[in-house]
C-alpha cells in the first residue's frame, strides 16, 4: 500500500513581529518524520505545543516547511503547480469552529466548499443534505449559524469538511466540543465513510480512547515524532506514555492499575480492546495471592454544606419570542461548597442556564436568586446585577480568548482596576489569585500571549478569582487541554473547592464529571431530567440512555470486567463502580480477595 503523506526532516518556525523591531521565533517542527498509508486511520498525539497542529497545516498546505519535504499524493507541497490537486483532496477540521464558519445559514456554510469546487445542482443539494445528516444537523439546515451552540458549530465544521468528499480528512481536536453521544456518532460516521470511500483519516486528539480506535499512533514531543506503533504497542509502555505528558485509555489504565497491585506484567496483546483488557485482568486475579496488599487510594472529600447559595426557580428562556424555549421551567438548588456538574447533549440549554446564574442573561420567566452574606439577590433586579456578578464568576469555554492586556498583571487586575484598592492591595490580590491557580509572581510581567495553552487558561481564571467570587462557573474548563493540562485543571478545581469555593462545571467528559463532581445535573431539550450523585446517575444505564448521554467509559468497562470475573468466581459480589481508575482497581481486587477468603474460589 502506498503512502499518501510522506514527511521527512520537516522544520517549521513561526515568526512574529510586534511592530517595534522585536521579532519572536517559535520552532514548532524540528526535523519531524511521518508516513501515512493510503486509506489508513492514524492518530497523532502529544502535549500542547508539541507541533501536532503545525503538522496538520503543512499537510494541507496552510503552511510550507522551512526545511525538509512534505509530499501529499506524491506531490511536493512546495511545488505550486500541484497546490489545488492537494488542497481539493484534503479537508481539515480544526478545534475552534468559529474560525471556519463562513455561511449565513447552516446549509449555505456546508455548500461553500463544494460550490467553489464547481459541484453542480442537483448533486450539490445531495452532498449538502448527506453531510448534514451524517452529523445530525439536517433538521437545522435553514437555521442561522449564529444561533448554533458551540457543539452544533463544531458539527457544522465537520459537515463542511465531509461535503468536500476528501481523500484525506484531518481532524485537529475536532471532537473536543462534542457531547459523548455526538462524538460517538461522528466517529462511527467517519469510520464508515473511510471504509466506503477508502478515505485516509488523520486525527489529532487528546482523547486516548479515541486514539485507541485507530490503526496506528504517532506521539510528538517538541516538534519531533518520538514514538509510533499500533495503539496496543504504544499504550503497553505506560512509563513512556506518561513521560510524553499523556495518559492511557481508561481500559488500559485499569489493566495497568490492577497489574501494579498484583505485580503482573502487561503485553501489547493484553490491551487490544475491552475484551482482551477484561481477560487480562481476569488472568491476573485468578491466581491472586491471599496476602496481596491493596492500597487505599481514595481521596478525603468533605461533604457540601447542603445550604443553598443559588436557587433557580421556574426558569424559562426563548431566543425567538416564545416559539421555542432553550430552557423551560427549570428548578435547581446549588449548595454551598459543592462541585455541581451540568451535562447534556449539545444544544440542550447548558450554556443558556449558566449565563443566567450571574445575570449575564436575565430571566424572561422565573427567577435566579443568590443567598450570600445574609442577603438575597435576584437577577430580575437590575440594581443588584453588579453585586451578583462580583459574587458569581463566570468563565466561558476557551477563556484564554478573553486575554487582551500586555502583561499578566494588567490582565488579572483588570476587574479590580476601579475598586478603590491601593496599588499594593491590588498587587496582593493578583498574586493571591495567581497562586490559587498554581502560578507564581514570576508571571506578573510576562505577556499572557507567550504562555502555554494551560497557563493562559489559568491566567484567565485568575482574572475572575481576583474578584473573590463566592461561586465560580466554568464552561468546559478542560476542553482543548492535553492530559497533563487536564490533570492540572482537575487539581485546581479540587483545590478551590477545598478553600470553600462553590463550583459549577459544564462538561462533556463524563469520566471527568464523575471524578470531580458531588452532584450532576442532567439536561435534555431544555429541561432538567435529574440531579443526582455520579454513582446514582451513572449506575442506571437505562436512565442515561433515555437522557441522551453516555455513561463514563470507566463504568461501561468495569461492567465488562465484572462480567468476565463472574465467570471465574461464582457468586462473587462487587461493590458499586468507583469514580476513578485507582479506586476502582483497588475495589475490584479487594472484592476478589474477600471472595477467595470466603472459600468461594472456583
Amino acid at each position: 500500500m502506498c503512502n499518501v503523506v510522506e514527511a521527512t526532516g520537516v522544520h517549521y518556525t513561526y515568526v512574529s513581529d510586534d511592530g517595534m523591531g522585536n521579532v519572536t521565533r517559535k520552532h514548532a517542527l524540528k526535523g519531524a518524520d511521518l508516513q501515512v498509508e493510503e486509506g489508513s486511520y492514524v492518530a497523532v498525539l502529544g502535549p500542547n505545543g508539541s507541533g501536532k497542529s503545525t503538522f496538520a497545516k503543512v499537510i494541507d498546505i496552510l503552511e510550507v516547511p522551512d526545511e525538509g519535504r512534505v509530499a501529499v499524493f506524491g506531490y511536493d507541497t512546495k511545488d505550486r503547480e500541484h497546490f489545488w490537486e492537494i488542497r481539493e483532496n484534503c479537508a481539515c477540521v480544526f478545534q475552534n469552529p468559529d474560525n471556519q464558519i463562513v455561511g449565513t445559514t447552516v446549509e449555505e456554510d456546508v455548500a461553500f466548499g463544494p460550490e467553489n469546487l464547481g459541484v453542480p445542482l442537483p448533486e450539490l443539494r445531495e452532498v449538502v443534505d448527506d453531510s448534514l445528516k451524517a452529523v445530525g444537523l439536517y433538521d437545522l439546515s435553514r437555521r442561522m449559524t449564529t444561533e448554533l451552540s458551540g457543539g452544533q458549530k463544531q458539527k457544522l465544521a465537520i459537515a463542511g469538511a465531509l461535503a468536500m468528499r476528501p481523500k484525506i480528512l484531518i481532524l485537529d481536536e475536532a471532537t473536543a466540543m462534542l457531547d459523548p453521544l455526538s462524538r460517538e456518532e461522528f466517529l462511527q460516521t467517519v469510520e464508515r465513510l473511510r471504509t466506503e470511500r477508502n478515505m485516509t483519516v488523520i486525527t489529532i486528539t487528546h482523547d486516548m480512547t479515541e486514539a485507541q480506535r485507530c490503526e496506528k499512533v504517532f506521539i510528538m514531543e517538541d516538534g519531533l515524532v518520538v514514538r509510533s506503533g499500533t495503539p496496543e504497542e504504544v499504550f503497553s509502555d505506560k512509563e513512556a506514555v506518561m513521560r510524553s505528558g499523556l495518559e492511557l485509555p481508561v481500559n488500559c489504565d485499569l489493566v495497568s492499575a490492577v497489574a501494579d497491585i498484583t505485580g503482573s506484567s502487561i503485553e501489547p496483546s493484553d490491551i487490544k480492546d475491552d475484551l482482551t483488557c477484561s481477560a487480562a485482568i481476569s488472568r491476573m486475579l485468578t491466581g491472586l495471592s491471599s496476602d496481596t496488599a491493596v492500597p487505599d487510594v481514595s481521596e478525603p472529600h468533605a461533604a457540601a454544606s447542603g445550604k443553598t447559595v443559588l436557587e433557580v426557580s421556574a426558569l424559562s428562556y426563548s431566543y425567538d419570542n416564545g416559539q421555542n424555549y432553550a430552557i423551560s421551567n427549570m428548578d435547581l438548588d446549588i449548595y454551598e461548597g459543592e462541585v455541581l456538574g451540568i451535562v447534556g447533549k449539545s444544544g440542550c440549554g447548558k450554556t443558556t442556564l449558566i449565563t443566567h446564574l450571574n445575570g449575564l442573561m436575565r430571566p424572561q420567566e422565573g427567577d435566579v436568586k443568590l443567598f450570600c452574606g445574609g442577603k438575597t439577590y435576584s437577577t430580575r433586579n437590575r440594581k443588584q446585577l453588579r453585586d451578583i456578578r462580583e459574587k458569581v464568576g463566570l468563565v466561558f469555554q476557551y477563556p484564554e480568548y478573553q486575554l487582551f492586556e500586555e502583561t499578566v498583571y494588567k490582565d488579572v487586575s483588570y476587574g479590580i482596576r476601579k475598586s478603590g484598592l491601593s496599588d499594593e492591595e491590588k498587587k496582593e490580590r493578583v498574586i493571591t489569585a495567581l497562586e490559587m491557580v498554581g502560578l507564581t509572581s514570576d508571571f506578573l510581567e510576562l505577556s499572557p500571549f507567550d504562555l502555554s495553552g494551560g497557563q493562559k487558561r489559568r491566567v484567565a481564571i485568575a482574572g475572575v478569582l481576583v474578584m473573590k467570587p463566592e461561586i465560580l462557573v466554568l464552561d468546559e474548563p478542560a476542553s482543548g487541554l492535553d492530559p497533563r493540562g487536564k490533570r492540572e485543571m482537575i487539581s485546581l478545581i479540587k483545590g478551590l473547592r477545598a478553600k470553600g469555593c462553590t463550583i459549577v462545571i459544564v462538561s462533556h467528559n463524563m469520566d471527568e464529571a464523575a471524578r470531580i463532581c458531588d452532584r450532576i445535573c442532567c439536561i435534555r431539550d431544555g429541561r432538567i431530567m435529574a440531579v443526582k450523585t455520579p454513582g446514582e446517575l451513572f449506575s442506571d444505564a437505562s436512565f442515561t440512555s433515555k437522557t441522551g448521554i453516555l455513561r463514563p467509559i470507566l463504568y461501561d468497562f468495569s461492567d465488562c470486567v465484572k462480567a468476565e470475573l463472574a465467570g471465574h468466581f461464582k457468586g462473587i459480589v462487587f461493590e458499586d463502580t468507583k469514580n476513578n481508575v485507582a479506586d476502582e482497581a483497588s475495589a475490584i481486587v479487594s472484592c476478589v480477595l474477600r471472595h477467595k477468603g470466603g472459600g468461594h474460589d472456583r
